[in-house]
């Protein structure tokens, strides 16, 4: 295969990993990246979404302990039983929103425009959200949820269809928003990443497998071992970082970076492809 390409999946990999539990957008990035790169085909689309299973596998080796305790007290301990249906009620939203509008969101709002847009959007979101957040705190651990809390951060996580919106971003400020602690929204997110990206990424394989050949296999081993190591880097760092520090600094990079993006395409430095 092709040692360029198999570069770029490398990067690909790493702005992937870099970007998916932050509130920043891995889906934005990955438009932009792909852009950049001339990676943003059909079969680049599928790679975008395939390799999201290599961060999930960094969430999976951080949360060991939990989702295998969590697994073995299932048939004995209520509080497992809650959890487990906790996850499962905050995923089943994204699946049916998802079937319902993902080809008409993929037609339409897959363009570098509308991810500067959300990019922007999405920071004063975020600002907002710091400053009410203070004095809203009513759930401080994942333990502490009940089904309504779940449902609700999944319906929110359904805003991370449109490109750009960050589902870490939509599922963390939006369970800050709902009464959660950083905290516990944080890890709500990374729990609920876990069947959201790994069912898009089977569902994206399956749907698309014409497009696909053996000869494909070290380009999507590249991005999804480049995805796996930079997500796990990623996650330890932000639970580290979330114990002392706010979203604020990502608030900020995004109208940053969004901004840049409008103004390099209204000026024509950057041809952005959509």
């Amino acid at each position: 295969m092709d040692t360029l390409l198999l570069l770029k999946a490398a990067i690909m990999g790493v702005v992937e990993g870099l970007t998916e539990f932050l509130p920043i957008s891995s889906t934005g990035h990955l438009i932009l990246a792909g852009s950049l790169l001339g990676f943003d085909d059909a079969k680049a689309k599928v790679f975008d979404i395939a390799i999201q299973t290599g961060a999930i596998f960094a969430v999976i080796l951080v949360y060991w302990q939990r989702i295998w305790g969590t697994l073995v007290a299932l048939p004995t301990q209520r509080q497992a039983r809650r959890f487990a249906l906790n996850v499962l009620i905050g995923f089943l939203p994204a699946v049916v929103l998802g079937l319902l509008l993902g080809k008409a969101i993929k037609a339409h709002l897959f363009t570098p425009t509308v991810v500067a847009s959300t990019f922007i959007i999405g920071g004063f979101i975020i600002l907002w959200a710091e400053r009410r957040q203070q004095a809203a705190v009513r759930i401080a651990s994942v333990d502490d949820m009940g089904p309504w809390d779940a449902l609700k951060v999944g319906l929110v996580q359904c805003l991370a269809m449109i490109p750009g919106t960050s589902r870490s971003g939509a599922t963390i400020i939006g369970g800050m928003l709902l009464g959660l602690s950083r905290k516990a929204a944080t890890d709500y997110s990374f729990f609920l990443a876990i069947p959201t990206l790994i069912g898009a990424g089977v569902y994206s394989l399956y749907k698309e497998r014409a497009l696909l050949s053996m000869a494909d296999v070290p380009l999507f081993a590249v991005g999804l071992v480049f995805s796996f190591i930079s997500a796990w880097l990623c996650v330890r760092w932000l639970l580290r970082y979330i114990s002392t520090h706010s979203f604020v600094p990502f608030a900020y990079y995004r109208i940053a970076f969004g901004l840049l993006v409008l103004a390099t395409a209204w000026t024509g430095v950057v041809t952005w492809a959509d």
